[in-house]
């Protein structure tokens, strides 16, 4: 009977997930918002259609790090290494200042914690889910504009990147140092440890799959072991040396992602995630949401969390390109490029559910962000760039006006 039951499930959040992700892009917002909502809707929250259970929390595990697979897949390691230091300082203070904005922003609302204790680790993970950052929906805009390829874009697309990066690692150490049995040294060590091990067998496996695709190009067989690696790489990475088994997904992809079927595994892998463990991960992220504890305070916390959030990128990230020489308003355009949320933070908060930093009634603050951000983005992008063909257009008229005076 249970077996009937898990499948009745599984069509449920499909449907509602898929339907509601349309009616999302529809309205010009993320596809994801929509499967959230979708979660929110079946669940215990409104209609009670589907309960949270061990197999489904599975499959949305499995689909978090097919995401962070994909993510690492889709780095483009040669624009990375050209816009090179101007894209790490600005992906730093984009790492760094929402860190601390999110931490004093909780204990602004629950009292201040001793360095160590449970409720300091608590805060910090808050400012750790602010570190995020997703540009799908900047990248788009970008594109729509005809502005991806400028120096701005390319700086902001690189930034993102680096700042996941470094936010991942930066979870890593948060949870690590959360379990009372660690060390602070031994955490250090492990997160050591581990990179030299991706980077000598990374190189290995590099070469490795570099042979086979060289050897059997666009088969089949490629993906098949892009995913086996994918998932050897979390488990090694979570058993052995205690590190986020999402980290281990992303590093993976990032090994594989200069080969040349890079592409076909991560189409590969965007199947899978669309047709089921994407939808299931982002439906569990509602089904998890508890809105039942939903008082003032936590409204409260929740809008606080989403003003903190957005302004921190915008100043860390904005300052920063300003410093690296680059015009006001185009150092805003980075700061608020930089601004979205989207997987990066759902799959941040759902790690720290699972380890105990992070109450289920705190998803509706994550959930409100990605969606103001995914709105409020393009929007102040194409006023951004219309301001500045508006001048370039009045320049260009008074220009011309001169001209004709001079002419005369």
């Amino acid at each position: 009977m249970e077996a009937y039951s898990i499948l009745k499930d599984l069509a449920i959040i499909v449907i509602a997930a898929k339907a509601c992700g349309i009616i999302a892009r529809k309205l010009k917002a993320p596809q994801v918002v929509g499967e959230i909502i979708a979660g929110l809707l079946i669940g215990p929250c409104v209609f009670g259609l589907v309960q949270q259970t061990d197999f489904i929390a599975q499959m949305a595990e499995i689909g978090v790090i097919l995401l962070m697979f994909s993510a690492g897949l889709e780095t483009d390691l040669k624009e990375l290494m050209k816009t090179g230091p101007i894209a790490f300082l600005i992906a730093c203070a984009g790492v760094f200042v929402p860190l601390v904005g999110g931490t004093l922003l909780y204990m602004g609302f629950y009292g201040a914690a001793a360095v160590g204790t449970e409720e300091f680790f608590r805060a910090v993970f808050i400012g750790v889910i602010m570190t995020a950052t997703s540009v799908s929906i900047t990248v788009q805009t970008l594109k729509e504009l005809g502005k991806l390829k400028g120096k701005v874009g390319t700086t902001i697309l690189s930034a993102a990147i680096i700042d996941d990066i470094i936010g991942i690692v930066v979870l890593t150490f948060v949870i690590g140092f959360k379990n009372p049995e660690n060390k602070p040294i031994s955490v250090v060590i492990n997160t050591v440890l581990f990179f030299i091990f991706a980077i000598v067998v990374g190189f290995l496996s590099y070469k490795l799959f570099k042979w086979v695709d060289n050897r059997y190009p666009h088969t089949r067989r490629i993906p098949i072991a892009g995913m086996a690696y994918c998932f050897a790489l979390s488990f090694i990475a979570e058993r052995f040396f205690g590190i986020a088994d999402i980290t281990g997904a992303y590093v993976a992809g990032i090994i594989l992602c200069s080969i040349k079927d890079s592409e076909y595994i991560a189409e590969k892998m965007d199947i899978n995630s669309y047709m089921l463990f994407g939808p299931v991960f982002f439906a569990s992220i509602g089904l998890k949401t508890n809105i039942s504890n939903m008082n003032l305070d936590i409204l409260f916390f929740s809008i606080g969390f989403v003003i903190v959030a957005l302004t921190c990128k915008i100043i860390g990230c904005g300052l920063v390109a300003r410093l690296c020489k680059f015009k006001g308003p185009d150092s805003l355009k980075i700061g608020i490029g930089m601004m979205t949320r989207g997987e990066v933070a759902l799959i941040v908060s759902q790690k720290g559910l699972a380890v105990g930093l992070l109450d289920d009634v705190y998803f509706t603050s994550v959930i409100l962000l990605i969606i103001v951000s995914s709105i409020a983005t393009p929007i102040l992008l194409k006023i951004l760039y219309g301001k500045d063909e508006a001048e370039a257009t009045r320049d260009h008229a008074s220009f011309l006006y001169k001209s004709s005076r001079d002419e005369d």
